[in-house]
């Protein structure tokens, strides 16, 4: 009986707050949308980050034939084979732990695999390049990717060495933008999460005003202070309920709609959230918003409605 009459109480405030119950929804929406924007933007990164840093690698470029802004490389002759077997020598006895395995790439190889795919008429800054304008490489895998500047330091200034690049530099600038965009999306969501807090408490106070003959009846007759609240707090708790699981079907259409069906379609080569990232942070947001509505509403309700 008890339970039907808060029941009963709950579904009756509803409808009688239609109005103040759609804002208290619009505001959870908002919120949580953010929330979960946050959270699949970081999510993106982790994920990029994972594939991409198992993949890249250290290129040792060795010196060409020809001009080189690099002091090893003032005589202006290319690596020689010497050299070249010697920085391996290095690698295999001074870095042994840290690379895993060392690929030597030549320059014809490097203008047939690598140059002739990015540009197929050799043509590069109005000049027809061939295989010996290229130099030769080697591309280190290596077993703790963290560990890139221990082997610059073993090998930059080599004889033979041009320069020693860490591939994640080329995308570090991506990941930095990408980290801002997560930080601007959860401090928005952090404002917004605070206005859906004061939303909720607002309206459950005005909820209970409105309502005050009948909680004060409820008091003369026996009713304990947590089935008069109750109500209220189940109130708020629906709104917030209804507002989080909206936002996260939003979410899941932004990822289908800009994720899925274009940007994976349109470029290949970045693994991208999908719906079961949406799956995993659903019931976050969802629990999240609930437990918020429930500790606004449980505040809000301390304050008017004394026991």
């Amino acid at each position: 009986m008890r339970l039907r009459f808060i029941l009963s109480e709950t579904w009756t405030s509803l409808r009688r707050n239609v109005p103040m119950l759609l804002s208290v929804m619009l505001v959870t929406f908002i919120s949580f949308l953010f929330i979960g924007a946050s959270f699949l933007t970081q999510a993106q990164i982790t994920k990029a980050k994972g594939d991409w840093y198992d993949k890249v690698e250290v290129v040792v470029w060795l010196c060409p034939d020809g001009t080189s802004q690099s002091p090893n490389c003032a005589a202006g002759k290319a690596a020689t084979a010497q050299q070249i077997n010697a920085l391996q020598d290095v690698i295999q006895q001074e870095l042994g732990d840290d690379v895993s395995s060392v690929t030597y790439e030549s320059p014809e190889d490097f203008y047939n695999d690598s140059f002739l795919k990015q540009y197929p008429n050799g043509e590069f800054q109005g000049r027809t390049l061939t295989a010996a304008d290229m130099q030769g490489s080697l591309w280190l895998k290596l077993k703790n990717p963290e560990k890139y500047k221990v082997v610059s330091e073993v090998l930059s200034g080599r004889d033979g060495v041009e320069d020693v690049v860490d591939q994640r530099q080329i995308f570090e600038p991506v990941f930095a933008v990408l980290n801002r965009a997560t930080a601007a999306t959860a401090m928005l969501a952090a404002v917004m999460v605070i206005v859906a807090v004061m939303l909720t408490g607002t309206t459950i106070r005005m909820s209970a005003a409105s309502r005050s003959e009948e909680t004060e009846i409820m008091r003369f007759v026996g009713a304990s202070n947590w089935t008069i609240r109750l109500p209220f707090i189940l109130e708020g708790a629906v709104a917030a309920l209804l507002g989080s699981v909206l936002s996260c079907l939003a979410l899941s259409a932004l990822v289908k709609v800009f994720i899925t069906d274009w940007l994976a379609k349109s470029v290949t080569w970045i693994p991208y959230v999908t719906q079961g990232t949406v799956l995993l942070i659903s019931p976050i947001l969802i629990v999240g918003a609930v437990l918020l509505s429930v500790i606004a509403s449980s505040v809000a309700l301390n304050r008017y409605l004394k026991a």
